[in-house]
């Protein structure tokens, strides 16, 4: 058995790839393949690791801990998500991104030491990250909120780092949110490590939360009649309908946060594209980009 990790983040995901994978699970289970209900297993992990203290759990304890996350007999594979794998939101800036990242995800993984492991996580511009963590945790000032943080500091590369130091030879897959509506069958087949195959339930629902009704069904007749025969292609033409239907509430967010300017928010997203420049270049990692 494998057990995949989706390790958020916070503000990349709003519970969609569950939700999606989900409504799949007829399928999933043909190729015994698992996805519990959050209920089961986000509070029993959290729990676990902090009793655990990092140190790997007994072969009894596993095969209680599996007993109470999963009703199957057994599984080939074990979709765990949660956004708060990687930190709880109050302690996802500490003078850098996600601190302790690596630790805490190993934490995880030694609750169950013997199965496999591998790592799914979208990334997001800091210049967009930034104002909902702010909203989210709702401090008393921006500079509570900071604690010392430069924004102008924070780099992904540095999370992915600190788990694939803290977890070696773990495969660790990344994407960026911005690019989600592109690669986003991509990215459900990968996590549920299901080969090619009919499209999976819900491949579409994130495009129809930001495009109107009439983009979407052309989109989708478009597809019918001229079914691509490449990924490539098929985000060519999503592309295409997004750039002509795309709902602007919905694409365009307006940044707010106490003292921002047009320039600062500009550089942040300079930095940001140099990082994952540099992200896609990572030997020990796999990106998904458009």
């Amino acid at each position: 058995m494998r057990i995949v990790y989706h390790l958020g983040a916070h503000f990349t995901d709003d519970e969609r790839l569950l939700r999606c994978l989900m409504k799949n699970r007829d399928l999933l289970a043909q190729h015994d393949i698992v996805v519990p209900g959050p209920s089961r297993y986000r509070k029993l992990l959290r729990e676990t690791a902090t009793k655990l203290k990092g140190q790997a759990a007994t072969v009894d304890d596993q095969a209680l801990i599996l007993e109470q996350i999963m009703e199957e007999d057994r599984a080939s594979r074990l979709i765990l998500s949660w956004e708060s794998f990687l930190s709880l939101p109050n302690y996802v800036l500490n003078e850098r991104l996600y601190p302790a990242a690596g630790e805490r995800v190993r934490a995880f993984c030694q609750i169950f030491p013997e199965i496999e492991a591998e790592f799914f996580l979208a990334i997001r511009n800091p210049a967009s990250f930034l104002p909902l963590l702010y909203e989210r945790l709702n401090p008393e000032s921006y500079r509570d909120f900071l604690g010392g943080t430069d924004p102008f500091d924070l780099y992904w590369s540095d999370v992915i780092e600190r788990i694939v130091e803290a977890n070696p030879g773990v495969p660790l897959t990344v994407w960026c949110d911005e690019d989600t509506p592109l690669v986003w069958p991509e990215v459900l087949r990968a996590v549920a490590g299901l080969p090619k195959g009919p499209a999976m339930q819900g491949e579409d629902d994130l495009l129809a939360s930001l495009m109107s009704g009439e983009g979407l069904a052309r989109m989708q007749a478009y597809l019918e009649t001229h079914p691509p025969q490449t990924v490539m292609q098929r985000r060519k033409i999503v592309s295409a309908f997004l750039d002509k239907f795309a709902l602007p509430e919905r694409v365009d967010q307006e940044i707010e946060m106490p003292g921002w300017t047009r320039e600062m928010v500009a550089e942040l997203t300079s930095l940001y594209d140099e990082d994952v420049a540099r992200i896609a270049r990572m030997a020990e990692i796999t990106f998904l980009a458009p």
